[in-house]
């Protein structure tokens, strides 16, 4: 993959949440700087409202518009495009650095399939990833619908997609010590609610699935059903617990983690692209 792990490394092992989001109407590469001042000016209209700042706290907030050109699964592939908003206060020192306070960013990692069918005014952008105040992520979103008549979802993760991410990720080869993957269930109609973790060394989850995938390279749905059948049968050997009476919620591993909820967290550079590529999926299937 080809990533640099230096210009991504600020998008590792931070909680990002999930977004599915339309096709951008007149959305140009080049015109970043200008986005980032009408932005900025938007979001100081919003503070004047009393919104998007901590009660009693007078914040200067910088907005800054680039581009991420190594996220991209091909040729075809916007660049992904990063936003971020900064602050300094006003009893801060000039020379004082800024703090980041709120990330986003869109991507499209091998969207192929949905560039190929839109208009030539729109640009394809389907995944959003944001780390903040929701507050932030409320106006940030309200100003890009406005301004390129898009329509932003909360892009939530099935358990069925979690379960092949379990699979995919297990089968990756990770050059550091792997931790353990680990499997969240919740336990469905109880009074109070109830969860139930599961970890597996990451050794033995590799070695499972390795006699379960009959085609390196390759993934099936059966394949990814018998390697959760495999796990869920020592799980009831050992506490006569039937996990597949439950729900799985989220699902860690040396790559990734990720919850039904729509929030994820990337661990490794090398596989950046590779889990970008499947929540674009996600994010396609949602606005088709």
């Amino acid at each position: 993959e080809n990533v640099d792990p230096q210009r991504t490394a600020f998008l590792l092992r931070k909680q990002w949440t999930l977004y599915s989001v339309t096709p951008l109407y007149r959305f140009s590469n080049a015109r970043l700087r200008d986005y980032a001042r009408l932005l900025s000016a938007f979001i100081a209209a919003e503070k004047q409202k009393g919104l998007a700042v901590e009660v009693g706290v007078e914040l200067d907030i910088k907005v800054a518009v680039s581009s991420l050109p190594d996220l991209k699964g091909s040729d075809q592939d916007q660049a992904a495009i990063l936003v971020q908003l900064s602050s300094r206060s006003p009893a801060s020192p000039k020379n004082s650095e800024e703090k980041l306070i709120w990330s986003g960013w869109f991507c499209c990692v091998s969207g192929d399939d949905l560039s190929e069918n839109v208009p030539e005014d729109f640009t394809c952008l389907p995944l959003f990833l944001a780390n903040g105040a929701e507050s932030y992520t409320s106006i940030v979103g309200n100003w890009f619908q406005k301004t390129f008549d898009c329509c932003f979802r909360r892009l939530a993760i099935s358990p069925l997609h979690l379960s092949w991410m379990a699979a995919m990720w297990t089968g990756c080869k990770v050059d550091k010590t792997a931790c353990a993957m680990e499997l969240v269930f919740s336990v469905p109609r109880l009074p109070q609610p109830l969860d139930i973790s599961y970890a597996i060394h990451p050794e033995d989850a590799k070695a499972l699935w390795d006699t379960v995938q009959k085609t390196p390279g390759e993934i099936t749905q059966e394949e990814v059903d018998v390697f959760m059948d495999c796990l869920y049968s020592h799980f009831h050997r050992h506490f006569k617990i039937h996990l597949s009476a439950t729900k799985l919620v989220k699902v860690s591993t040396a790559i990734a983690s990720a919850h039904c909820d729509g929030i994820i967290k990337f661990l490794q550079s090398q596989y950046l692209t590779g889990v970008l590529m499947l929540l674009t999926e996600l994010a396609i299937s949602r606005i088709q």
